[in-house]
């Protein structure tokens, strides 16, 4: 890697940047990495929301990638971080921080590259591949490296078990969920088109199918950008954290009043619990203490990137601190109090958990121009092979409305899912509503399961051994 040290410049959205030669270039080859990913990640996810729409003729392809993508970047405006920075949650990022460029830019690499091979080598084979397992086994493989050469926390691995819990569980609810809905729509509502399966480019549903149909392919498309785009975003704030960390450990935009309003309101309430709670007196004693020196640190929090990062490591030891008081059922607080400190545990949060607009903005562009190009390869795969029949319109609206309510219930809980995967086992669910489980495509299945099966241990060994591989330059 090159020495050659270029002077600091500005760039729009980012700010300062100081890098050397040959780290500038890495840096701006993971920018580019990443939107590749996503760019991938619209052949497989995203395809997935337009792909009942599209094979039953309810929309035509380039009025449904569109709509689709729109719905996409709602969802990712609307539907918050919590699920990008649980992704962030499973690196130790405060020593990455601390750590030289070199290796977060190797981290990076490695995280970026074994995604994008694994889910462009799953594409190209019509496999509807789930790109979270594949971005969340990269992220364990290239901390997994991380840890073996500097030691440290490592892996999270309480958020690595919960999320794979949600990935796990989430399209076994799919399938089942499906099955239900399909029955009662088989059974109940019995209204003969709704099980009409489609022939020909002329072949078009009734008006009110079609209503419902975009209906679904619009609520699979937000849920989509709420949790699946978030996903992405993750993936860029890494860069950015790695990269930048001085720009991006922090949210800069936040004015210095209105964390000191924080910090303030909260000191009341802490002295408080000192009195109520005195067997708990040395820890909101040293929160107490930590609140005053956070309050002395905030005038030079952007002095320097120490000051910076001092700054960040501060204001998590205080949201941590009165998040464990708020749930300690043995603590007593009064309800005021604990109003005043919910406030500002939430507005403290968004001083370290935070993306930028133009971040998110990206990331649904990306996913959008992606699906208009490979959406092709997996819209067959799903409404011809995971059946021995081809979708019919009760089908496809059931796996949709069934994928859109899991992913939904799912970033409520901060939680990422697969929505390949949830949407994927709808299908098969309503297949073996419609014919038990003679009615599925075992070859597709199978498929699909060994995909499933090999994405988490393939991409972290890949993502570990790249590690290895780009830390021999550091």
């Amino acid at each position: 890697m090159s020495t050659l040290l270029l002077d600091a410049f500005s760039l729009p959205f980012i700010g300062q940047v100081n890098l050397t030669g040959g780290i500038l270039a890495i840096f701006f080859l993971c920018l580019l990495c990443v939107v590749a990913f996503e760019f991938v990640n619209g052949f497989h996810d995203t395809a997935n929301a337009v792909a009942t729409v599209i094979y039953t003729k309810a929309l035509k392809p380039m009025v449904a990638v569109p709509w689709s993508g729109f719905f996409n970047f709602l969802g990712v405006l609307v539907g918050g971080i919590a699920v990008a920075m649980g992704i962030l949650h499973l690196i130790p990022l405060n020593e990455l921080m601390e750590l030289p460029v070199q290796v977060g830019a190797a981290m990076v690499l490695s995280v970026l590259l074994a995604s994008i091979i694994w889910n462009l080598g799953t594409w190209w084979l019509g496999i509807p591949c789930s790109s979270s397992h594949t971005l969340i086994g990269s992220v364990i493989g290239s901390t997994l490296g991380l840890t073996y050469f500097y030691h440290g926390n490592g892996v999270n691995w309480a958020k690595a078990i919960e999320i794979g819990e949600a990935l796990l569980l989430s399209p076994v609810l799919g399938f089942f969920l499906a099955w239900g809905l399909m029955y009662v729509l088989e059974h109940v509502v019995k209204a003969k088109s709704l099980f009409h399966i489609p022939h020909g480019e002329n072949d078009r549903p009734p008006l009110w199918i079609r209503i419902l149909l975009i209906f679904t392919c619009t609520w699979v498309s937000f849920s989509h950008g709420s949790n699946d785009g978030q996903k992405g975003v993750g993936l860029l704030m890494l860069i950015l954290i790695a990269f930048l960390p001085a720009n991006f450990a922090i949210d800069h935009n936040i004015p210095d009043g209105k964390i000191m309003g924080y910090l303030t309101s909260i000191e009341q309430p802490v002295q408080n619990m000192i009195q109520s709670n005195p067997k708990s007196q040395d820890d909101i004693t040293k929160l107490s203490a930590v609140i005053a020196t956070t309050k002395q640190d905030l005038a030079t929090k952007s002095a320097d990137p120490k000051e910076t990062f001092k700054f960040r490591k501060e204001i998590q030891t205080i949201n941590k601190s009165l998040k464990g008081f708020l749930t300690n059922k043995e603590m007593t607080i009064p309800e005021q109090d604990k109003a005043t400190m919910t406030e500002a545990s939430h507005g403290l949060g968004k001083v370290t958990d935070f993306a930028p607009l133009w971040v998110i903005a990206t990331i649904s562009i990306s996913l959008g121009i992606g699906t208009m190009i490979g959406w092709k390869r997996i819209v067959v795969t799903i409404g011809e092979k995971i059946g021995n029949e081809h979708l019919n319109y009760a089908q496809g609206a059931s796996a949709e409305l069934v994928a859109g309510a899991t992913i939904q219930l799912s970033t409520m809980f901060a939680l990422p899912v697969s929505t390949t995967h949830v949407l994927s086992s709808g299908i098969a669910g309503t297949m073996a509503a419609n014919g038990g489980t003679k009615n599925l495509n075992k070859g597709t299945l199978k498929s699909i399961a060994m995909a499933w099966i090999l994405t988490l241990p393939v991409s972290i060994l890949l993502a570990l051994a790249l590690f290895f591989v780009f830390h021999l330059f550091v």
